[in-house]
């Protein structure tokens, strides 16, 4: 459970979803959590130990966005709505209502207040404990994909409630790296690269070839292309950390 402490940063000009997504992150970290942002389509997730919290962003509270976050609540531990503080204030009828359907809806409410000195996060609710038939009802097949993209991305650099642009999924960090490594140690076998640490997925990574980064020069062979090694240079975290793996990869063969 997070804790109802605030924590300030900057003011936007005008509160869109990604404005809400930094300071509800360092809410989050600040309380001890791992905070990846659009992963299978939440658009912030955050661990501590066992516990996998979701959060949905949106600039008002609406049906879809209960809808939305009701659907999540069978993939994770705990479910938040991350939404502006209403600029009328939290004594309203409506506001009271809207927080009495939250709360029995088992959710969580998390709100965001610009302020001159900068955003300030507040818990308003924490989720209700789930009943034991909702918890036999959670999806595990749901709540275990989204904990194999969080394990396979190393560097988060998606802002959760954007919409549309490309995302670095796990997958596009897995074709980085193959490409990488193809780019610093020439053409090479997908066993090959698989003993440099690429996976198992490397095989129909270079087969399905989705990004056109990756041309085969022989039975079994494959190098980067001209544009995959331009591309790749959008990444350079991602490209610098792949490349120090890489180096270390080969100290322990002694290569």
């Amino acid at each position: 459970m997070i804790s109802d402490g605030p924590v300030n940063l900057g003011r936007p000009k005008k509160t869109s979803e990604t404005d809400l997504f930094y300071p509800v992150r360092d809410y989050l970290i600040k309380n001890g959590y791992a905070v990846n942002a659009e992963v299978k389509d939440c658009d912030l997730t955050a661990r501590k130990g066992q516990t996998l919290i979701v959060v949905e962003l949106k600039t008002a509270l609406t049906v879809a966005l209960l809808i939305q976050a009701v659907k999540r609540q069978r993939a994770a531990d705990s479910v938040y709505i991350a939404i502006p503080m209403p600029k009328s204030g939290i004594y309203t009828r409506k506001w009271k209502d809207l927080c009495y359907l939250v709360r029995r809806l088992g959710l969580g409410l998390l709100a965001v207040s610009f302020l001159e000195s900068g955003p300030r996060v507040d818990a308003i609710h924490h989720p209700g404990t789930l009943d034991p038939r909702q918890n036999r009802r959670l999806n595990r097949k749901k709540r275990n994909a989204i904990i194999e993209e969080i394990n396979g991305r190393h560097h988060d650099n998606n802002v959760g409630g954007a919409a549309g642009g490309k995302l670095i999924t796990a997958y596009r960090e897995n074709v980085i790296q193959i490409a990488l490594y193809l780019k610093e140690c020439g053409p090479l076998s997908p066993r090959q690269l698989k003993a440099l640490g690429t996976g198992a997925k490397t095989g129909s990574i270079l087969r399905n070839n989705y990004y056109g980064w990756f041309e085969r020069i022989a039975r079994g062979l494959y190098q980067i292309t001209s544009q995959g090694n331009h591309e790749i240079t959008a990444y350079p975290e991602l490209v610098d950390y792949y490349r120090r793996k890489l180096l270390k990869q080969k100290a322990a063969d002694g290569v």
